[in-house]
């Protein structure tokens, strides 16, 4: 069985539906300012058999719990609590996973990213997301679904770094860390800040905003394109050093994945990201 570990397309999703392979999609449509339009879009249309994964709960833990595995505004559940979630729905180890939104993969790559934490591998985003999906003829759903059985999902060693915020401070200014910020530019440059108390970045980062990994059609760009900008970005920079981050975790892991895409290697992420530097006495800050 061909397994998918990035990207897939909406062909090859349909093949492996016509195939009978052990699959499970999933729809993680979502919005930050809104968190109740993500579930109503899903349940207007959603890939059919597609289980909704929500980013407040299934993807985040926001009870105050002393064991979520990071800070900031979307803190990482613990690996047990995740793989709990997962259980609960009917996952397994031996599934391929498949997920997607309609936002640009904004949030869908969180999902990505977490499978990959887990030590589950065979995670893909669908490229160009539930838009590619509409425009290719796939049929759609209304409603909800309706879980499988529940499994017994087992975690296994993490095939992604997570960086904890103590180890980007102590890494600042040193050649071994490179930071990737995937803000949008004015929240980058500290001209503006919606959602944190203060604006700026982490001294010495690089801004690439997340949606620059996308070409016109909402697909990423090739992969000699994505490895052209990012050594462009780094300058030299060693791709094995990049720490990626954003506002809350989520919208930096297309960067994560697109690098992936770009043959430049798995690069670790500072979940807690912004929304936890920003929140924690002492930690230096730059704007422009």
């Amino acid at each position: 069985m061909t397994t998918f570990t990035t990207l897939i397309a909406v062909d090859q999703l349909k093949a492996l539906q016509a195939a009978g392979t052990p699959l499970m999609v999933f729809d993680c449509t979502s919005d930050l300012m809104k968190p109740e339009t993500g579930p109503q879009q899903y349940a207007d249309a959603h890939i059919p058999g597609a289980l909704y994964a929500h980013l407040d709960t299934a993807l985040s833990d926001k009870s105050g719990a002393t064991d979520a595995a990071s800070g900031g505004r979307h803190p990482l559940p613990s690996r047990e609590k995740f793989a709990h979630w997962l259980s609960s729905i009917g996952f397994s180890n031996t599934m391929q996973a498949v997920v997607y939104d309609r936002n640009g993969v904004n949030y869908c790559g969180r999902l990505w990213w977490m499978l990959k934490w887990a030590g589950h591998d065979a995670v893909a985003v669908l490229d160009g997301g539930l838009q590619a999906w509409q425009a290719s003829g796939g049929a759609v759903a209304l409603g909800t679904e309706t879980p499988s059985a529940p499994s017994n999902y087992a975690l296994a060693q993490p095939l992604r770094a997570l960086a904890a915020i103590k180890t980007v401070a102590s890494g600042i200014g040193k050649s071994s860390q490179t930071i990737v910020d995937a803000r949008a530019t004015p929240r980058f440059k500290g001209e503006v800040e919606p959602l944190d108390p203060i604006a700026g970045h982490i001294p010495g980062a690089l801004n690439r905003p997340f949606n620059h990994n996308l070409g016109a059609d909402g697909k990423f760009k090739p992969a000699t394109q994505l490895k052209a900008e990012f050594e462009a970005l780094l300058g030299g920079r060693d791709p094995a050093t990049v720490v990626h981050h954003c506002g809350s975790g989520v919208s930096a892991v297309p960067n994560v994945l697109a690098m992936e895409i770009a043959g430049l290697g798995q690069a670790a992420l500072f979940a807690g990201s912004w929304s936890e530097w920003s929140n924690t006495a002492g930690m230096p800050v730059a704007q422009g």
